[in-house]
């Protein structure tokens, strides 16, 4: 069982189409997805570590919270608005793919220095997007990586104006 999660999760950091249809298909990796999302969430807090212990305590619970959230405004962004004709996908499998889509963040581990953190952050938000690209076309059945790429594109957009929204009718809690 181990060996498997582990084999995923190279796979994924490999940017493995076929394992993004894999647990894409297999209702049963939902909880091996938020392991990686918490896992990389972890990763991220431990590279961190030197900016507060704060990180390593509230991030996890955060990461799992935008995950679903994120999931979700991909699954109607990609289905509801800007589908394919062969599009079928529901929010479960969005979670597996977009779960394993975060397991490049767990090189953020090796971010315990100013410099070290600026390098493993940036490159794995970049090799994460490559990642969730790929989960995103797997999970929607798009023909086009650039639509899918689209797709994550208008989500996140969605995503951060709704944060900033939230954060700017709450500032003065």
């Amino acid at each position: 069982m181990i060996s498997k999660f582990l084999n995923r999760i190279i796979r994924a950091i490999k940017i493995d189409i076929d394992l993004y249809e894999e647990v894409e298909a297999d209702k049963k990796a939902t909880i091996q997805a938020g392991a990686v999302v918490v896992l990389s969430s972890l990763a991220a807090g431990v590279g961190a570590i030197h900016l507060g212990v704060s990180n390593l305590l509230i991030a996890p619970i955060l990461s799992l919270l935008s995950w679903y959230i994120w999931a979700y405004i991909i699954y109607i962004v990609g289905v509801k608005l800007f589908p394919d004709p062969q599009t079928k996908s529901n929010h479960g499998e969005l979670l597996r793919t977009i779960g394993f889509s975060s397991a490049p963040g767990i090189i953020r581990v090796f971010g315990f220095t100013p410099t070290l953190m600026t390098v493993t952050f940036i490159g794995s938000a970049f090799w994460m997007l490559a990642c969730m690209v790929v989960a995103v076309k797997s999970a929607l059945d798009y023909k086009s990586m650039w639509k899918a790429l689209g797709v994550v594109i208008v989500a996140w957009a969605i995503q951060a104006f709704a944060l900033f929204l939230i954060l700017f009718l709450f500032r003065g809690f």
